[in-house]
């Protein structure tokens, strides 16, 4: 038996009035994503129409790639539904990874066609995704939905028991198991910490310009990859690891390519423009004295 000493309450209402939660999280982390990425995108010397039309393409995209991910990799939850079970988005059922994906092809597409820089759009947008991820996955505490273990942590998050279908049957119990792993708070934390640090390495100017992606991929990949090692809920797995596993350990592997990727000269970072400038700044004045 599990005795907790304090709790996360379990939330008392999913919804107001016809909109749930989940949804007004979701379009509230895109509206934050959007505004950083324009912000980005000016101080970079961009016009921050160029953001309204990529999110205006991307973000439809996204929400239709994140459902096909969630319909595809868990099929089998609609075996037994009506087809139009596929399309309601309002009972939950968002994969992330088939959202970032399909939106940020849509955008490059877009931003392609429209003579957008697109390696210094891609940079200017890429904090701004685990932005929405954090905001997001607080629609997961609202729908009482994809925790972890058993756990009597302070911060351990309770669910009622109209919310318990889906633990597995040695969880069921209310008394024995009160509250489980916050997952979603877990990654909600662990993408604002991601947020800072791609802003930092970016600051920094470690990478090539359009290189910053590789900074998103690898951390979300770990941290992704930590958070589904602690669920329980019951999920497709291939060779015994869950299969947002595997897809965690693809989203590393695409970061060491993104790095490892030869780079055209012409693409560094506007930190080493900027330091290269001043060097040569200084270089001529000492030339002139």
């Amino acid at each position: 038996m599990i005795s907790a000493v304090a709790s996360i309450p379990s939330p008392s209402f999913s919804g107001i009035g016809p909109f749930q939660i989940y949804g007004l999280l979701i379009a509230l982390g895109v509206v934050a994503a959007v505004a950083l990425s324009q912000r980005r995108w000016v101080a970079a010397g961009g016009h921050e129409d160029d953001i309204s039309t990529l999110a205006l393409w991307g973000v439809p995209a996204g929400v239709i790639g994140a459902r096909l991910y969630h319909v595809i990799t868990d099929f089998q939850k609609f075996a037994d539904e009506p087809w139009w079970k596929v399309f309601a988005i309002r009972e939950g059922g968002l994969g992330i990874p088939g959202g970032m994906l399909l939106g940020v092809l849509t955008g490059l597409y877009i931003a392609k066609r429209r003579g957008i820089d697109i390696p210094g759009a891609l940079d200017a947008v890429v904090p701004a995704l685990p932005l929405a991820q954090a905001i997001g996955r607080w629609g997961n505490y609202f729908n009482q939905e994809l925790y972890g273990r058993p756990t009597s942590q302070p911060w351990g998050l309770e669910i009622d028991a109209n919310h318990r279908s889906s633990i597995p049957a040695e969880y069921a119990d209310v008394e024995a198991f009160p509250t489980f792993h916050p997952t979603f708070l877990y990654e909600s934390l662990w993408n604002l910490g991601l947020v800072g640090v791609i802003l930092w390495v970016d600051r920094k100017g470690f990478l090539p310009k359009g290189r910053l992606v590789a900074v998103y991929l690898l951390g979300y990949g770990i941290g992704r990859a930590w958070v589904e090692a602690l669920r329980i809920d019951t999920v497709n797995t291939i060779f015994g690891l869950r299969l947002n596993i595997w897809m965690s350990i693809a989203l590393i592997l695409g970061a060491v390519l993104v790095v490892m990727w030869p780079s055209d000269d012409r693409n560094t970072r506007r930190g080493n423009d900027a330091d290269d400038a001043s060097s040569t700044e200084v270089a001529a004045d000492t030339v002139d004295s």
